[in-house]
């Protein structure tokens, strides 16, 4: 049995909302709550994504929500975070691929792209008509991006690319994609390629055997001497100074969907604990203990949601720091796997089975810890600010 998702909103975060902010949420939560909350749990155990949705979302403008133009919304980064809450409410993996689609994709086309490929591919991006996927970690390069071994080389009126891209949301399904490779004739200095995957030598496949995210795919991609035109070549992705920027963005969405699976699981946890009766046949939120586990889930949800409307105003404001976006993404995916676990221990075994969107979120979020920067990365990143000393 599930229960329906009652909201959350312990410190009246409400009245800090505009009117369009609170418009936008309840926009994508009826989404969430029509299109994904039915059929999420069955996308889970097939490892299928819901590819059915995209064209309704593109209808909302969730892709690339917060840039202005080419058939996008417009939206500021508050309302763009409170999409990306309730995208992950209903489901991780869901959320990566607008994540990927909108940050990782359509904003490096739109920060660093020429004006023919903003113009080409953006509001195919932006209505879902075209799909993409961001090449930048390999097998063999991931919390370090500056040791990847994918190369372009500079021949003539082309370049021609080489190199192994792995863990890359939606590579089966793009029609594009942003990859990142040194350039052998330019002494390795890093830039970004925007390539068709239809080009001979680009391929792709999906890793299968996950145990999370299952609901979206999870894929390699292959280059083998794949011919571009210099055109190909994004101008002003140089150096691996833009792929981080790119990274920042998703990271910050990130950060807000933590909040959408945490107040998930808190939600389940609250309305189980309430139904469900032990000892004297009372319900079990009558005990010390599980309401201890209910105030700690609502009091770091509470804080994740301060840290994350504070940094989307900065955002929105121009004055954030890649620093402040480590931070809200260090502490609210944390914060999110432990409401996981303490929910699943509020249900016992209950909490273990599919009935319940518990585990499934807890099996996400492992992934999401990971992914976009480790939990100790983001450490490092910060201890770096604060002392000004680089520990990796």
């Amino acid at each position: 049995m599930g229960f329906k998702f009652q909201g959350f909103d312990l410190l009246h975060l409400d009245s800090s909302f505009s009117e369009d902010e609170l418009l936008v949420r309840k926009t994508a939560r009826d989404f969430v709550e029509d299109n994904l909350i039915p059929i999420i749990e069955e996308c889970f155990r097939t490892e299928r994504f819901p590819r059915e949705l995209v064209p309704i979302m593109g209808e909302l403008g969730f892709f690339g929500a917060n840039l202005e133009g080419y058939g996008c919304a417009g939206m500021s980064n508050v309302e763009y975070g409170l999409v990306m809450q309730e995208l992950e409410r209903g489901d991780s993996g869901f959320r990566s691929f607008v994540s990927v689609q909108s940050g990782l994709v359509m904003y490096p086309i739109y920060t660093f792209g020429s004006d023919e490929q903003k113009n080409t591919w953006l509001p195919a991006l932006a209505s879902g008509e075209k799909l993409g996927c961001f090449g930048l970690t390999e097998p063999g390069a991931g919390s370090n991006p500056g040791a990847m071994t994918t190369t372009a080389r500079k021949v003539g009126d082309e370049y021609i690319l080489n190199g192994e891209k792995l863990w890359i949301t939606s590579g089966t399904i793009s029609d594009v994609a942003i990859v990142f490779a040194k350039v052998e004739d330019e002494g390795g200095k890093v830039r970004g390629f925007l390539i068709e995957t239809n080009r001979p030598g680009f391929s792709a496949y999906d890793v299968h055997g996950k145990w999370s995210l299952r609901a979206s795919h999870t894929s390699g991609l292959s280059l083998q001497d794949v011919h571009v035109p210099l055109t190909a070549a994004m101008p002003g992705a140089i150096g691996i100074k833009s792929a981080f920027m790119c990274l920042n963005q998703a990271r910050y969405g990130i950060a807000w969907g933590a909040i959408g699976a945490a107040m998930s699981c808190y939600d389940t946890a609250l309305q189980y604990a309430k139904f469900r009766k032990q000892f004297r046949n009372q319900p079990i939120a009558s005990h010390q203990i599980v309401q201890e586990k209910l105030v700690w889930m609502a009091n770091e949800i509470s804080k994740a949601q301060l840290l994350a409307l504070h940094v989307g105003r900065l955002k929105d404001a121009g004055t954030v720091g890649h620093e402040h976006i480590s931070l809200i993404k260090r502490n609210n995916v944390w914060m999110a796997l432990e409401c996981a676990r303490i929910s699943r221990d509020i249900l016992g075994a209950n909490g273990i089975t599919d009935d319940y969107p518990i585990m499934r979120h807890m099996m996400n979020l492992e992934s999401v810890i990971t992914y976009e920067g480790t939990h100790d990365i983001h450490t490092l990143i910060l201890g770096q600010h604060l002392t000004g000393i680089p520990a990796y």
